[in-house]
């Protein structure tokens, strides 16, 4: 398949200048019914078709279809792409698409001055500036006199060129985010076959709308070629990442590989009982493709009856996983202290959102910490894990399994909203670089005392792990249930001295459990100062880091993979420095954690806007506490 207009992606036509960047950030933004989300994709794997490091932040309503035109009703795709690793989806935009004057009042205070800001003219009209607030037309009055603004007719022209399909003004007009695509392509020099071939086999069963969005595609295109108003193109090199093959992948898809190749790696069927819910649905749907590597799947009536029937297949011998978001967690919580009783493997992931209740069902957050360590009745322990980047998803759902098959445990995965919907490039790794999760059933009664029984809660001396019998197994017929168990037989017990002793052991067993040391990235090794973070908050306290030594300051940065239990060396990580801080998407919980646990003076910096630090503002924290305290 050829380019759109004849010319090799990365050569220039006309006589614009071609100018090499390092790094881009671009946001494209409209109506959540104007395609912003499919556009910002397309952009991105032709970027990471190219070679691009890149990292994304989708941003969009919970409505399914927001009032058109207004503020609320604003969807955002915001892509950083650069020719090194890079580690967040960039702070501010340079460039801003924005398909409305919703977009662009929601968007353009993001934007730096001498930002390039590209509008669609067809839709500022009086009633839409009207809707959102503008007396007059920015465009006109000067407002947006310190940005290169770029004022184009996009829906005019992508009418124009789809005049001869046939389709009528309205369905033509909706192809203007194509032409949008096609024209910052053209600008950036991204490849053009893979977005073709996408939009024909999207629309295989609607082909006269499938050319129809690649004429759109091929107009913004040429439009960048022949006009006069781009003077200059832009090239950003791909970037020098380890060999090896790489894909694009979110990272509820990553959670969803990494729970097939548990499955794989263990060598048991996997079933996830789950039921919809923002952001965590993508596992399901992702889940449901790979019956063939004998996943089953069961989208349940309720939160209640998916974890049921999850905990129910690993009672049966399978790898039983749930998935929900913090609402459902907190209907699962009575199940999931069953699964500590009885003993059973069992992955739970939550992909936090903001709350509380329904809360910002598409924003993301960080506050489902202590829910997950102690959000249950009773004395129920319960391992936690966390991703800390999109891709990471993947080998975070691998040492989910790993640890409730080992140990015979649920396990909680904490991911949120912004690495479910974010992506980045993945080393696709090799097969046999996995872990080997293999496990042993129980075959033959095991009563110490000669009897021929099978005790179900005798437990292997290292792991404190009980034995796993499959039902039906001939001679290893045992009960379970919600009541307690007497140790060793697995007899329903009211002995206060069992009770005591059990709550004890399922304790010990969580806090036995082999974790990895935490590693502390402190490039002078003299820092004072110790910056922590967990799950998501890892890219932007990256970022902010090396801007902080690129000021000539030293800050060391740790983050936290196993929240329960935490690795050993944490405490004397700590003690290490003169100041600790912590950033998260809550009011300060792992601090809270830290400083009761370690008897640190940790500094909690706290953020619940729904939306992830910018490295920008954690940079300015940061050096206001190094700077204190060399003072």
């Amino acid at each position: 398949m050829g380019t759109t207009n004849g010319h090799r992606p990365g050569t220039v036509a006309g006589d614009q200048d071609t100018r090499k960047l390092n790094r881009v950030v671009i946001r494209f933004a409209g109506d959540s019914g104007d395609g912003m989300q499919l556009t910002g994709d397309r952009f991105t794997s032709e970027a990471a078709a190219f070679g691009n490091d890149l990292a994304t932040l989708p941003n969009f309503p919970a409505e399914i279809r927001a009032p058109a035109g207004t503020l609320p009703g604003v969807s955002s795709f915001q892509l950083h792409f650069a020719d090194y690793d890079i580690l967040t989806p960039g702070d501010r935009p340079d460039v801003l698409v924005a398909m409305n004057p919703a977009a662009l009042k929601a968007n353009i205070g993001d934007l730096p001055d001498g930002g390039i800001v590209i509008v669609n003219t067809d839709e500022f009209t009086k009633r839409n500036l009207t809707k959102v607030g503008y007396e007059d037309n920015p465009l006109e009055t000067g407002e947006l006199d310190k940005y290169t603004v770029h004022k184009v007719p996009m829906t005019t022209l992508t009418q124009g060129a789809l005049a001869e399909t046939g389709l009528g003004k309205k369905d033509a007009g909706r192809c203007k985010n194509m032409f949008a695509l096609g024209l910052l392509s053209w600008m950036y020099h991204r490849p053009t076959e893979g977005t073709e071939r996408f939009l024909r086999e999207k629309f295989a069963n609607k082909p006269k709308i499938a050319e129809a969005n690649i004429l759109a595609f091929r107009a913004g295109w040429n439009y960048g070629e022949t006009t006069e108003a781009f003077a200059v193109t832009y090239e950003v090199a791909p970037a020098k990442l380890p060999r090896g093959t790489y894909r694009q992948i979110t990272g509820n898809t990553a959670l969803a590989y990494g729970i097939v190749a548990a499955g794989q790696r263990s060598g048991l069927p996997v079933f996830l009982g789950s039921y919809p819910i923002t952001p965590a649905s993508d596992v399901l749907h992702e889940l449901a493709k790979h019956k063939n590597f004998d996943v089953t799947t069961f989208q349940a009536e309720d939160e209640i009856a998916g974890i049921g029937a999850a905990l129910g297949a690993s009672f049966g011998g399978a790898l039983g996983v749930t998935t929900t978001s913090g609402p459902g967690l907190a209907l699962k919580s009575e199940t999931i202290g069953l699964a500590v009783t009885l003993e059973l493997p069992l992955v739970i992931c939550d992909i936090q959102r903001g709350g509380p209740s329904t809360g910002l069902p598409t924003k993301t957050e960080q506050a489902d910490l202590l829910q997950a360590l102690y959000g249950r009745n009773g004395e129920s322990p319960v391992p936690v894990v966390a991703p800390c980047s999109p891709a990471d998803c993947f080998d975070a759902a691998l040492e989910a399994a790993r640890i409730a098959l080992t140990y015979r445990t649920p396990v909680l995965l904490l991911s949120d909203g912004s690495l479910a919907n974010g992506s980045e490039p993945w080393l696709v790794p090799e097969v046999d670089q996995l872990p080997d999760l293999r496990v042993e059933f129980a075959s033959e009664p095991n009563a110490p005392d000669g009897s021929g029984e099978f005790w179900p809660y005798l437990r292997d001396p290292e792991t404190l792990a009980r034995d796993w019998a499959v039902p039906g197994t001939p001679g290893l017929e045992h009960r379970v249930g919600g009541l307690e168990k007497a140790d060793g037989k697995g007899n329903i017990s009211y002995d206060p001295d069992n009770h005591d002793k059990m709550v004890r052991l399922r304790q010990a067993k969580v806090d036995g459990i082999k974790v990895p040391e935490v590693q502390v990235d402190d490039p002078d090794g003299n820092a004072r100062v110790l910056v922590i973070g967990w799950g998501s908050t890892y890219g932007p306290i990256g970022a902010a880091c090396r801007r902080v030594r690129k000021k000539g300051l030293s800050i060391a940065q740790a983050h936290l993979r196993h929240l329960n239990p935490m690795p050993a060396n944490l405490g004397e990580v700590l003690r290490r420095y003169d100041q600790v801080v912590v950033p998260e998407m809550n009011l300060g919980q792992l601090a809270m954690l830290l400083r009761s646990r370690y008897l640190v003076d940790a500094q909690s910096y706290t953020k619940v806007a729904g939306l992830p630090f910018r490295a920008e503002e954690l940079e300015n924290v940061l050096t206001d506490v190094v700077q204190g305290v060399s003072a």
